[in-house]
């Protein structure tokens, strides 16, 4: 491989600066600040701050509440990563084998990844909507009166709807890319060799499909991580009953409506070490199983 060589051993720095300075800005600096406030209280109105050393950590981590949301939001970001995943995929496989029609049937499927998440959250709430809603309505059919908003399983169930609907696109995009980079030539060759398609896809296709899945396995964790924030504050905002929300939701709740900056920025530290741990693993263990060909 052909290395590019620069007239001046600065310029590549000098390359770098702008995305070094845009790093820094939005999120070496903030994350300073958040780990230096994790050990104040603060007063809301800005009059002072005390130092309280790990108690915000450990006032957190003893609380049962903060470890029920916890623990929703792994359960939630499992669901909505193996749904959205397992979705793009699928409907990618079945467009990769549309012959006729097939740009009007990839863009039905693309243009819901057009669609930002507060707008997907309203979306989904006149989906699930008590008097409107289709899904309501087709729930009873079965008997299930759904609640969302008021019962917190029916509302669970709008969130991981939403959420996975939301970005399943964006899956199916990377998925499709990936199926047709496959080369013609291995395909017959496998179709030679199996008569089974489940057994194609399981031994040729999908490891060569594995570099695709795993960027876009750290892409959903992050999604259903953070970026569902949107789509959760349109459908549990103001609404009266206990309802499930996620870590990045109580952070918001607790910093900016119960002005605890404190303790918002350790539960915001906590989260942002869990994530550097989960995306640790998955280098360090699922990485291994990915074949870049």
């Amino acid at each position: 491989m052909k290395r590019v060589q620069f007239n001046s051993r600065y310029l590549p720095y000098l390359f770098l600066l702008p995305q070094f300075v845009i790093i820094s800005i939005f999120f070496y600096w903030p994350s300073a600040q958040a780990i230096t406030s994790s050990f104040y209280i603060e007063d809301p109105f800005g009059f002072g701050s005390s130092f309280v050393g790990f108690a915000n950590y450990t006032d957190a981590l003893a609380s049962p509440e903060y470890r029920k949301i916890a623990g929703f939001t792994i359960a939630y970001s499992l669901i909505v990563t193996t749904l959205a995943l397992s979705l793009g995929l699928l409907l990618a496989l079945k467009a990769d084998a549309v012959i006729r029609g097939k740009s009007a049937y990839k863009t039905l499927l693309i243009v819901v990844y057009a669609i930002a998440p507060p707008v997907a959250g309203l979306i989904g709430m006149m989906f699930f909507d008590q008097h409107i809603g289709p899904f309501v309505k087709f729930a009873a059919l079965f008997g299930w009166d759904m609640k969302v908003g008021l019962n917190y399983f029916d509302t669970a169930f709008a969130m991981v709807a939403v959420a996975v609907w939301n970005q399943i696109p964006y899956n199916f995009i990377f998925f499709l890319s990936g199926l047709q980079g496959i080369p013609a030539s291995i395909r017959e060759a496998a179709a030679i060799d199996c008569k089974s398609g489940t057994r194609r896809f399981w031994t040729v296709i999908l490891p060569l499909l594995t570099p695709t899945a795993f960027f876009l396995l750290v892409i959903n964790m992050t999604y259903s991580l953070f970026d569902t924030f949107a789509v959760i504050d349109v459908i549990v905002k103001d609404k009266p009953a206990n309802n499930p929300i996620t870590l990045v939701y109580k952070v918001y709740l607790d910093g900016f409506r119960g002005n605890d900056l404190g303790s918002s920025s350790a539960q915001s530290v906590i989260l942002m070490l869990v994530v550097l741990v989960l995306t640790m693993i998955q280098f360090r263990f699922i990485e291994r199983r990915v074949h870049y060909g």
